[in-house]
């Protein structure tokens, strides 16, 4: 079997539909360890990528204006059950573009491998980006995942992030995330996350509010049994007159597990108004 069938399978294991990545009319990257297996562009994306010792570096860009009515399609990877990979990408969203990704990152053979990613995303003034990413991480915790990114939004920009590892083992998860909101801009960071066994979660994400009227939301959705562990801080700053932030975190624990959550507001305006709620305690019935 090929490594770029195999990735198929694992893409599948993934949650995700293998027939987008084979299709012309889907804009797509495919990598497995340091290989990139496949791209496809489609008009107003270019994707650009290097393989380097690790991993792969990749930058995608968003023509202005460009509005997809489909999403755009990743997956990122490692078959072997040991290694390191290291991804380095960058967005730039132009102006005025309208745009979605499904990530979807598989590492079903894990039993020693480490995952970091670095991102930079740069959405421009009354750009929109919507980006899912689901991860699959096999059935051992042989792995450590470590996501990294900065996001910074212009005027009237719109971002909405979506984070799932809910199938299979988590391993250790660090997630650490910053996202600067300009005026009239508004960013959403969903995180969801289901560990079990010896699994550690740590989630760390910030948002910052320096533009008139800008609008934030941190919120998390974890779950724990076992011996799990999770750690959940959620930040938002209102640095600007007349914006709106909010922290939300849920936590549920069962048997041994162990929760904590750090919900922070930062406040150097008496115009704005950020808020906090987090809640840790068994399955509720309702």
């Amino acid at each position: 079997m090929s490594y770029f069938e195999a990735m198929m399978r694992a893409y599948e294991q993934a949650g995700g539909d293998p027939g987008s990545l084979r299709s012309p009319g889907f804009a797509s990257l495919v990598v497995n360890g340091n290989m990139v297996l496949s791209t496809t562009e489609v008009q107003g994306i270019s994707i650009d990528t290097q393989e380097i010792s690790r991993g792969v570096r990749a930058r995608i860009i968003v023509s202005p204006g460009t509005r997809l009515p489909t999403p755009v399609h990743l997956c990122f990877g490692m078959l072997l059950a040991q290694g390191v990979q290291e991804i380095e990408s960058e967005f730039d969203i132009g102006s005025g573009a309208v745009v979605s990704f499904l990530a979807h990152c598989t590492f079903p053979n894990a039993t020693k491998v480490k995952h970091l990613m670095r991102a930079k995303i740069g959405i421009g003034t009354g750009a929109s980006l919507r980006y899912s990413e689901v991860h699959y991480h096999g059935q051992t915790g042989g792995i450590e995942v470590i996501p990294q990114a900065e996001v910074s939004l212009e005027e009237k920009a719109r971002f909405h992030s979506t984070f799932s590892l809910t199938k299979g083992r988590v391993g250790r998860l660090d997630i650490n995330y910053v996202v600067y909101v300009a005026d009239h801009a508004i960013a959403e960071l969903l995180t969801r996350a289901y560990g079990f066994s010896t699994d550690t979660i740590n989630v760390k994400e910030e948002v910052r509010l320096n533009g008139e009227y800008a609008r934030g939301l941190a919120k998390s959705r974890i779950a724990l049994r076992e011996q799990a562990k999770a750690v959940v801080t959620g930040a938002v700053e209102g640095n600007a007159p007349y914006v709106r932030g909010h922290v939300d975190c849920i936590e549920i624990v069962q048997e041994q597990a162990e929760a904590q959550a750090v919900p922070i507001v930062k406040v150097c305006d008496e115009r704005a108004r950020v808020t906090h709620e987090a809640a840790i305690g068994s399955v509720n019935r309702k």
